[in-house]
């Protein structure tokens, strides 16, 4: 499979005398590894010259869909992704994905053209404060106003965005600046090397007394349990994880985010925890084993809400270790015990080899019985799902569909999805099958209408990877125009569509909360199929569960973006702890 970028291109062997400032923008973001800019048409002067070296315009069509592509891209590739805006609606349509990034610890450089320079606070089209507007949404915004100095901003944007705590990096530019002519001696900015671009981009590790206190800690726990949280994805620490689980004889579960830090295949994989354990709950009857933990070591994990069923399911009475690169994140909401503030994956790989030098009989002793309680849980979420759902009922459960997914489910699939019920669907009901398996899902703020676009950019990052996307009518109604990107930029995707004419998490809270719901919650029937097709794309309308695994193994093969639009039933929700036996929801 070819690279992205449509040529090779040494970013310092270009001619910056003479040029242009968007000359410039380009040669430094190739030097930083860039091979793709999402964007629309916006700065134009900077997307004319991209391709001369080697970087490829991802044009989407609809404005808040840029940054969630860049988003995925940057989870699934480890490289910082640059995404652009005009100023003013476009540039305030920027803020729902950056933010999103800002939460989940996701480095995003956005390059946003302003008013021209003489037109500065004087009511110019679309001018807008933008060093105000992306304040709450970012962890770095500047402005360059001098063409000599773009090189310095780039720079410190890609630095800001990869260190320390990954994050959005907003770097404004006037419009003319990108046709401006550099001064004619520029000798210091051909020579420049630095590359930027991936992330972590320094590592550190926490201090070495602290992580001699851990390992003690756990050596000694009797009931040890590790959660995995995002961070690890960030780090890129997967492997390190497992390695930990296999010479400690850990038990480790995950949160959504941190889904695939494990093979949850593995005899001491408990699975995702958190606020989805009521019945039909993959981990349901695995509850215990954090409630009655003693030790939990907390890896990446933000300890948020959805993560420890509204702070009702960590137990207070336990010792925390919190590896977190955030100093600020870790005791947030649990005391730690031990703070091991640094990167994951060096303070894991410390940890496990101080691990090494205790003695851990303890825990090898414990492992058989450990082993047989996880698979014992597991064996009655199994009874539960044979009791309580029907797989072969019309309308669809969604349960039967991913039963088949998971069925074909490989290691090397990246599985996306959308917020609400999409990502309890993924998290809870399909496996993961190695240490570092990507499941995509929105959980920074978990806003409606990722999917797709998380999708296109997923397979920007892997074109050899097969990309698969659950998404709810709702989610998907907001960016449908997207399926023209996929065809357009030859980015096929395969994206089922879980059609209920409802808004299922928004109608059934209600549901639960009031014993009524509001108008907004029910939609008109929408054939996504035939949107698909008029698209240019495939379009397949499920109405038969049968039908869905054939039309899913058919798509993969196709190499076609196509829409598998399955009527589901709407009065099936996950198993989310606040619905548990709610008899409100037997509408």
């Amino acid at each position: 499979m070819t690279s992205l970028a449509t040529k090779a291109a040494d970013p310092v062997s270009h001619t910056i005398s003479n040029t242009s400032g968007a000359h410039v923008f380009a040669a430094a973001l190739r030097r930083h590894g860039v091979e793709v800019i999402f964007g629309q048409s916006i700065p134009a002067a900077l997307f004319i010259v991209a391709p001369e070296f080697g970087i490829r315009q991802i044009g989407y069509r609809t404005e808040n869909a840029g940054t969630v592509m860049a988003d995925a891209y940057a989870r699934v590739s480890g490289k910082v992704p640059v995404v652009t805006a005009q100023n003013g609606p476009a540039a305030t349509l920027l803020v729902p994905g950056l933010a999103e990034a800002l939460k989940a610890s996701i480095p995003i450089v956005a390059i946003v053209q302003d008013v021209h320079r003489q037109q500065t606070d004087k009511n110019a089209f679309q001018e807008l404060d933008h060093l105000e507007l992306f304040r709450g949404c970012a962890k770095w915004i500047k402005r360059v106003a001098d063409v000599d100095r773009i090189d310095d901003y780039v720079d410190m944007a890609f630095t800001a965005a990869a260190s320390g705590r990954p994050g959005p990096a907003v770097l404004i530019a006037p419009i003319d600046l990108f046709v401006d002519t550099p001064k004619a001696d520029r000798t210091d900015r051909t020579q420049r090397v630095a590359s930027l671009g991936t992330f972590p981009l320094d590592r550190s590790v926490a201090d070495p007394s602290a992580i001699e206190a851990a390992a003690d800690l756990l050596a000694a726990a009797k009931a040890p349990l590790v959660i995995a949280g995002g961070g690890v994805h960030v780090s890129g620490a997967a492997d390190t994880v497992a390695a930990l689980q296999e010479a400690a004889s850990l038990p480790i579960a995950t949160t959504v985010m941190g889904k695939g830090s494990t093979d949850e295949r593995h005899p001491l994989s408990v699975g995702v925890v958190g606020y989805f354990m009521g019945t039909r709950g993959r981990t349901r009857h695995l509850r215990s084993l954090v409630t009655d933990a003693d030790v939990i070591l907390l890896i990446g994990n933000r300890t948020n809400q959805n993560g420890t069923d509204s702070w009702n399911l960590y137990p207070k009475n336990a010792k925390y270790i919190h590896i977190d690169v955030d100093s600020q994140e870790i005791g947030r909401n649990y005391e730690a015990e031990v703070r091991l503030v640094g990167d994951a994956r060096l303070t894991i790989e410390a940890l496990t080899a101080a691990l090494k030098k205790r003695d851990l009989s303890a825990r090898r002793t414990a492992r058989p019985a450990l082993e047989a309680r996880i698979a014992e849980g597991l064996r009655g979420w199994e009874a539960d799902m044979a009791e309580s759902v029907d797989m072969d009922r019309q309308p669809v459960r969604p349960e039967r569909l991913m039963r088949d997914l998971d069925s074909v489910l490989t290691q090397d699939m990246i599985v996306v999805s959308d917020a609400s019920y999409s990502s309890i669907w993924v998290a809870n009901f399909l496996t993961s099958r190695k240490p570092g398996m990507r499941f995509v899902t929105p959980r920074g703020l978990a806003g409606l209408g990722w999917g797709l676009p998380y999708a296109i950019g997923a397979k920007a990052a892997r074109p050899d990877a097969p990309i698969f996307c659950l998404a709810g009518d709702g989610g998907f109604a907001h960016v449908w125009s997207e399926l023209e990107t996929a065809r357009r930029m030859n980015l096929p995707v395969v994206v089922t569509v879980l059609n209920n004419q409802i808004l299922g998490y928004e109608k059934h809270a209600e549901k639960v909360l009031f014993n009524d719901y509001s108008d907004a919650c029910d939609f008109e029937a929408v054939d996504h199929a035939a949107i698909a097709r008029a698209c240019g794309c495939e379009g397949i309308r499920i109405e038969n569960p049968a039908d869905f695994k054939p039309a899913l193994e058919a798509a993969l093969r196709s190499g076609k973006t196509t829409v598998l639009d399955v009527i589901t039933d709407e009065h099936a929700y996950p198993p989310v702890s606040m619905f548990e036996a709610n008899q409100r929801l037997n509408y």
